[in-house]
Protein backbone atom coordinates (compact mmCIF):
# COMPACT_ATOMS: atom_id res chain seq x y z
CA UNK A 1 0.00 0.00 0.00
CA UNK A 2 2.87 2.33 0.16
CA UNK A 3 5.47 3.40 -2.02
CA UNK A 4 8.92 5.13 -2.14
CA UNK A 5 8.94 8.84 -0.64
CA UNK A 6 9.47 10.67 -3.29
CA UNK A 7 7.11 13.85 -1.54
CA UNK A 8 8.30 17.20 -0.21
CA UNK A 9 7.39 18.43 3.13
CA UNK A 10 4.95 21.57 2.57
CA UNK A 11 4.23 20.23 -0.74
CA UNK A 12 1.09 19.58 -2.74
CA UNK A 13 -0.18 16.34 -3.85
CA UNK A 14 -3.39 15.19 -5.57
CA UNK A 15 -3.51 11.52 -3.99
CA UNK A 16 -5.84 8.85 -6.08
CA UNK A 17 -6.29 4.86 -6.69
CA UNK A 18 -8.45 2.76 -7.71
CA UNK A 19 -10.08 -1.27 -6.91
CA UNK A 20 -8.10 -3.50 -8.59
CA UNK A 21 -9.44 -4.75 -11.76
CA UNK A 22 -11.85 -1.11 -11.46
CA UNK A 23 -13.67 -3.48 -9.05
CA UNK A 24 -15.98 -1.14 -6.87
CA UNK A 25 -14.60 -1.05 -3.15
CA UNK A 26 -17.60 0.87 -1.61
CA UNK A 27 -20.53 -1.33 -1.85
CA UNK A 28 -22.87 0.31 0.42
CA UNK A 29 -22.89 3.09 2.95
CA UNK A 30 -21.10 1.91 5.75
CA UNK A 31 -18.44 1.06 3.36
CA UNK A 32 -18.37 4.82 2.85
CA UNK A 33 -18.60 5.64 6.58
CA UNK A 34 -15.60 3.46 7.47
CA UNK A 35 -13.26 5.20 4.80
CA UNK A 36 -14.37 8.48 5.53
CA UNK A 37 -13.68 7.87 9.44
CA UNK A 38 -10.70 6.32 8.54
CA UNK A 39 -9.08 9.47 6.79
CA UNK A 40 -9.41 11.16 10.27
CA UNK A 41 -8.01 8.55 12.44
CA UNK A 42 -5.26 7.56 10.45
CA UNK A 43 -4.22 10.88 9.61
CA UNK A 44 -1.75 10.64 12.92
CA UNK A 45 1.53 9.04 14.09
CA UNK A 46 0.16 6.55 16.44
CA UNK A 47 -1.36 3.60 15.27
CA UNK A 48 -4.81 3.29 14.56
CA UNK A 49 -7.42 2.08 16.77
CA UNK A 50 -11.05 2.32 16.06
CA UNK A 51 -12.87 0.65 19.40
CA UNK A 52 -15.40 3.21 19.42
CA UNK A 53 -16.84 2.80 15.76
CA UNK A 54 -18.59 -0.74 14.75
CA UNK A 55 -20.94 -2.07 12.41
CA UNK A 56 -24.01 -1.97 14.36
CA UNK A 57 -23.70 0.99 15.74
CA UNK A 58 -22.10 3.59 13.04
CA UNK A 59 -20.75 6.51 15.52
CA UNK A 60 -19.15 8.62 13.43
CA UNK A 61 -19.86 11.46 15.51
CA UNK A 62 -18.13 10.00 18.68
CA UNK A 63 -14.66 8.85 16.38
CA UNK A 64 -14.49 12.51 14.59
CA UNK A 65 -14.67 14.10 17.83
CA UNK A 66 -11.41 12.28 19.11
CA UNK A 67 -8.87 14.71 19.38
CA UNK A 68 -5.24 14.87 17.64
CA UNK A 69 -2.45 16.19 18.68
CA UNK A 70 -0.73 16.13 15.74
CA UNK A 71 -1.13 15.10 11.47
CA UNK A 72 0.72 13.63 8.88
CA UNK A 73 -0.58 15.37 6.05
CA UNK A 74 -3.52 18.35 5.59
CA UNK A 75 -6.56 17.67 3.48
CA UNK A 76 -7.63 20.53 1.38
CA UNK A 77 -10.55 18.15 -0.45
CA UNK A 78 -11.73 14.75 -1.14
CA UNK A 79 -14.43 12.56 -2.76
CA UNK A 80 -14.98 8.65 -2.90
CA UNK A 81 -16.43 7.25 -5.96
CA UNK A 82 -17.98 3.80 -5.91
CA UNK A 83 -14.24 2.04 -7.63
CA UNK A 84 -11.96 4.89 -6.63
CA UNK A 85 -11.17 7.85 -4.51
CA UNK A 86 -9.21 10.99 -4.75
CA UNK A 87 -7.87 13.30 -1.95
CA UNK A 88 -6.15 16.63 -2.33
CA UNK A 89 -3.12 16.69 0.41
CA UNK A 90 -0.44 18.98 1.53
CA UNK A 91 2.76 17.24 3.04
CA UNK A 92 3.13 18.41 6.63
CA UNK A 93 5.88 16.01 7.69
CA UNK A 94 8.56 13.88 5.93
CA UNK A 95 6.96 11.13 4.77
CA UNK A 96 3.86 11.79 5.74
CA UNK A 97 1.47 10.90 2.88
CA UNK A 98 3.40 7.68 2.68
CA UNK A 99 2.27 6.60 5.91
CA UNK A 100 -1.15 8.00 5.67
CA UNK A 101 -1.82 6.43 2.73
CA UNK A 102 -0.40 2.85 4.30
CA UNK A 103 -2.37 3.48 7.35
CA UNK A 104 -5.73 4.32 5.52
CA UNK A 105 -5.21 1.46 2.71
CA UNK A 106 -4.19 -1.24 4.85
CA UNK A 107 -6.86 -0.44 7.27
CA UNK A 108 -9.36 -0.05 4.81
CA UNK A 109 -8.87 -3.09 2.72
CA UNK A 110 -8.43 -5.35 5.88
CA UNK A 111 -12.23 -4.03 7.39
CA UNK A 112 -13.80 -5.03 3.66
CA UNK A 113 -12.38 -7.90 2.99
CA UNK A 114 -13.02 -9.27 6.47
CA UNK A 115 -16.45 -7.32 5.96
CA UNK A 116 -17.38 -8.63 2.40
CA UNK A 117 -15.67 -12.13 2.74
CA UNK A 118 -12.86 -11.63 0.77
CA UNK A 119 -8.78 -12.49 0.10
CA UNK A 120 -6.33 -10.39 -1.86
CA UNK A 121 -5.49 -6.87 -2.86
CA UNK A 122 -8.68 -4.35 -2.79
CA UNK A 123 -6.35 -1.94 -4.50
CA UNK A 124 -4.93 -1.47 -8.20
CA UNK A 125 -1.10 -0.97 -6.55
CA UNK A 126 0.31 1.65 -4.55
CA UNK A 127 -1.72 5.05 -4.46
CA UNK A 128 -0.72 7.18 -6.87
CA UNK A 129 0.27 11.05 -6.54
CA UNK A 130 0.74 14.56 -8.72
CA UNK A 131 2.79 17.09 -7.62
CA UNK A 132 0.78 20.13 -7.71
CA UNK A 133 3.45 22.83 -8.46
CA UNK A 134 1.41 25.75 -9.54
CA UNK A 135 -1.96 27.77 -8.56
CA UNK A 136 -3.82 27.12 -11.15
CA UNK A 137 -3.45 23.55 -11.30
CA UNK A 138 -4.16 23.79 -7.56
CA UNK A 139 -7.57 25.82 -7.63
CA UNK A 140 -8.04 23.32 -11.02
CA UNK A 141 -8.29 20.47 -8.52
CA UNK A 142 -11.27 21.98 -6.10
CA UNK A 143 -13.39 21.43 -9.36
CA UNK A 144 -12.15 18.74 -10.40
CA UNK A 145 -12.53 16.67 -7.02
CA UNK A 146 -15.75 18.02 -6.19
CA UNK A 147 -17.08 17.16 -10.14
CA UNK A 148 -15.91 13.85 -9.74
CA UNK A 149 -19.68 12.19 -8.21
CA UNK A 150 -21.17 13.43 -11.25
CA UNK A 151 -19.98 10.61 -13.65
CA UNK A 152 -22.28 8.35 -11.34
CA UNK A 153 -25.01 9.53 -13.21
CA UNK A 154 -23.93 11.19 -16.28
CA UNK A 155 -20.85 9.10 -17.26
CA UNK A 156 -20.27 11.34 -20.33
CA UNK A 157 -20.63 15.09 -18.97
CA UNK A 158 -16.68 15.50 -19.34
CA UNK A 159 -16.92 14.62 -23.23
CA UNK A 160 -20.30 15.80 -24.63
CA UNK A 161 -21.67 18.10 -21.98
CA UNK A 162 -23.68 18.19 -19.19
CA UNK A 163 -27.41 16.31 -19.82
CA UNK A 164 -29.17 18.53 -17.14
CA UNK A 165 -27.64 20.93 -15.33
CA UNK A 166 -30.47 21.24 -12.47
CA UNK A 167 -30.67 17.40 -11.97
CA UNK A 168 -26.57 17.46 -11.52
CA UNK A 169 -27.23 20.64 -9.07
CA UNK A 170 -29.38 18.95 -6.54
CA UNK A 171 -27.72 15.62 -6.94
CA UNK A 172 -24.21 17.32 -6.00
CA UNK A 173 -25.92 18.87 -2.77
CA UNK A 174 -27.48 15.38 -1.64
CA UNK A 175 -24.07 13.47 -2.03
CA UNK A 176 -22.52 13.06 1.03
CA UNK A 177 -19.31 11.08 0.36
CA UNK A 178 -17.00 14.52 -0.85
CA UNK A 179 -15.89 17.53 0.98
CA UNK A 180 -18.23 19.73 -1.29
CA UNK A 181 -21.09 20.10 1.48
CA UNK A 182 -18.48 21.04 3.34
CA UNK A 183 -17.39 23.94 1.53
CA UNK A 184 -20.87 25.02 1.38
CA UNK A 185 -20.49 25.74 5.12
CA UNK A 186 -23.11 22.94 6.02
CA UNK A 187 -22.77 21.75 9.69
CA UNK A 188 -21.34 18.76 8.90
CA UNK A 189 -18.84 17.16 11.74
CA UNK A 190 -16.87 15.11 8.57
CA UNK A 191 -15.31 18.87 8.22
CA UNK A 192 -12.79 18.21 11.00
CA UNK A 193 -11.23 15.88 8.48
CA UNK A 194 -10.20 19.03 6.33
CA UNK A 195 -7.67 21.74 7.52
CA UNK A 196 -8.49 24.30 4.74
CA UNK A 197 -6.34 27.29 6.38
CA UNK A 198 -2.97 26.17 4.86
CA UNK A 199 -4.43 26.53 1.45
CA UNK A 200 -4.92 29.05 -0.58
CA UNK A 201 -7.82 31.25 -0.09
CA UNK A 202 -9.78 30.81 -3.39
CA UNK A 203 -13.07 30.70 -1.58
CA UNK A 204 -13.60 33.44 0.53
CA UNK A 205 -17.33 32.21 1.55
CA UNK A 206 -19.46 29.16 0.80
CA UNK A 207 -20.98 31.57 -2.17
CA UNK A 208 -17.67 31.75 -3.98
CA UNK A 209 -16.84 28.24 -4.20
CA UNK A 210 -20.49 28.06 -5.36
CA UNK A 211 -20.25 30.11 -8.03
CA UNK A 212 -17.02 29.02 -9.02
CA UNK A 213 -18.06 25.19 -9.56
CA UNK A 214 -21.16 26.66 -11.09
CA UNK A 215 -18.77 28.23 -13.84
CA UNK A 216 -17.47 24.50 -14.81
CA UNK A 217 -20.91 23.01 -14.81
CA UNK A 218 -22.30 26.07 -17.21
CA UNK A 219 -19.54 25.62 -19.26
CA UNK A 220 -20.05 21.96 -19.56
CA UNK A 221 -23.44 22.19 -20.39
CA UNK A 222 -23.01 25.24 -23.10
CA UNK A 223 -20.26 23.04 -24.51
CA UNK A 224 -23.17 20.59 -25.47
CA UNK A 225 -25.12 23.03 -27.18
Amino acid sequence: MSRKNTLSVDEFYHIFNRGTDKRTIFINESDYVRFIVLMYIANNPEPVFLQKFNEKNKNIKDVLSIHKKETLVDIGAYCLMPNHFHILVREKVENGTSLFMKKLCTGYSMYFNKKHQRTGTLFQGPFKSEHVTDDIHLKYLFAYIHLNPIKIIDTTWKEVGLKNLNETRIFLKKYQYSSYLDYLEQERVEKKILNREVFPEYFSNNKSFEYFLEEWLMFKEKEDL
